[in-house]
């Protein structure tokens, strides 16, 4: 809930908030830049993901690749959220609206990915059973959903 009330703070301010052409050509770098931390990051962590199901690495493997890419994960994602309210995003706009959506379900995602992270964390030793198989390819799965959505939006937004 913390997370949403902060994503609609920051949509309040974006309304309010005056940039000149400096400030959003620099707003634009950090958001591109944004974008390739976390979006790359998180096909690191998905790649793993796919790796360990070819048998080609362990659950252990896994684990310890995606924990470490949580924070890139996240610090991209903050950079797109606070560089995307300086890029004076129309609020008027089904595409923009789609694409807060996403960002609002993407952060959610996020957020209960940890806690998926912290449960097979747990029962890294034990063979991973169908639950958390299915709890973690649903996540990927909303993941990859959210943030290509997001992109193709963003590039729709910007030719229109």
């Amino acid at each position: 809930m913390a997370a949403l009330l902060m994503l609609t703070a920051g949509l309040w301010c974006s309304l309010h908030l005056q940039t000149d052409a400096t400030m959003h050509t620099a707003a634009l770098f950090a958001h591109l830049a944004s974008l390739v931390l976390g979006f790359g990051a998180v096909l690191s962590a998905d790649y793993y993901g796919l790796l360990w199901a070819t048998g080609r690495c362990t659950i252990a493997e896994v684990i310890g690749a995606t924990s470490r890419l949580h924070v890139p994960i996240w610090v991209g994602l903050g950079g797109l959220v606070l560089s995307g309210l300086m890029l004076h995003p129309d609020l008027h706009s089904p595409l923009t609206l789609t694409k807060l959506a996403l960002v609002a379900a993407l952060t959610l995602n996020g957020l209960q990915a940890g806690l998926l992270g912290r449960r097979l964390d747990a029962a890294a030793e034990d063979p991973v059973g169908s639950k958390l198989l299915i709890w973690g390819g649903l996540t990927a799965l909303v993941s990859q959903a959210c943030w290509w959505g997001a992109v193709i939006i963003g590039f729709l937004n910007t030719n229109t």
